[in-house]
């Protein structure tokens, strides 16, 4: 099963998707900007082969729904990510706002 809703933080949309899969759930929150993700990012892969996308994205780990990716602390994040003041530590709602400022 595949959930998509929209959420609101502080005034500001957000797309959350989530995707029921055997023994795994992935989870996205996203904006025109980035996004955040549960563990199943590769933020590594984003670094060195994709480095050229310049993705602003963030991944937190041991998260299970939406409101766990919301407030668990960022595991890491992309280099572009800390070009737009986004690291590693940040609960998932300040690396969000940080991506409509």
């Amino acid at each position: 099963m595949v959930t998509i809703e929209p959420i609101m933080i502080k005034g500001h949309f957000f797309t959350a998707v989530t995707v029921c899969l055997p023994k795994t759930t992935l989870l996205t929150i996203s904006n025109n900007t980035g996004y955040i993700m549960c563990g199943a990012l590769d933020v590594g892969l984003l670094n060195s082969r994709l480095v050229d996308r310049k993705i602003i994205a963030g991944r937190a780990v041991g998260v299970k729904t939406i409101d766990e990716l919301l407030m668990a602390p960022l595991e890491s994040v992309t280099y572009e990510a800390e070009q737009h003041g986004i690291f590693s530590g940040m609960t998932g709602v300040e690396a969000l706002l940080q991506m409509v400022g």
